[in-house]
């Protein structure tokens, strides 16, 4: 296989693959942080080069697979492109506010600020499924997608509890409430997969 039918397989890559890279790309920068390889500023920069970086050809790629597999239809290409914006964005403001207050330690308004602007994509994020349900005509994509939807719920409450309860018995360190958001992405995706996989 030469340099470019190598790179050609890379930028027609299904949506699972550049979930995966995401996922694999983000925990090597959490990675070499927390090992002390890269300062707090490199880091920010990476995860926002990376987040966006992947997002963008991962929600293209969902999008050429559901057009391919005969499942695509206006409301989902509109809704691909709304959860793909939301989601980049909170990627991007995601670091800049931990950066933000980690170094500036600013009072508690411009905190408070900092939080809402970190929330705001997520509020975005439901407002594109919400608008995809009520816009979506196909019954079977309305349920692919409720269906995907519940597999992100229960990621966030079965990891959550199990992590809880860990937590109480002192086996495991605290992990921050905004974690809950990429879980569910995580689940979400994972039962995509699933249902694209053939299983119901």
């Amino acid at each position: 296989m030469n340099a470019n039918s190598a790179m050609r397989r890379v930028f027609t890559a299904g949506p699972a693959f550049w979930g995966l890279a995401m996922f694999v790309a983000m925990g090597a920068i959490v990675a070499l942080r927390i090992l002390g390889a890269i300062d707090a500023i490199v880091s920010v920069a990476l995860m926002l080069v990376v987040g966006p970086a992947m997002i963008v050809p991962m929600m293209r790629a969902a999008d050429r697979l559901a057009r391919e597999k005969g499942c695509g239809s206006p409301a989902g290409r509109r809704y691909i492109m709304r959860m793909g914006a939301s989601s980049a964005a909170y990627t991007v403001l995601l670091p800049v506010t931990l950066w933000c207050w980690e170094h500036f330690r600013p009072g508690t308004v411009v905190t408070v600020l900092l939080a809402l602007a970190v929330v705001l994509p997520v509020f975005a994020m439901f407002g594109a499924v919400a608008r995809y349900l009520a816009e979506e005509t196909d019954e079977y994509l309305r349920h692919r997608t409720v269906s995907a939807l519940l597999w992100g719920l229960g990621a966030v409450l079965v990891l959550g509890s199990l992590w809880g309860f860990l937590e109480t018995f002192r086996l495991v360190p605290h992990v921050p409430g905004w974690a809950v958001v990429p879980v569910w992405a995580i689940g979400m995706g994972i039962g995509q997969l699933w249902m694209g996989a053939g299983k119901r």
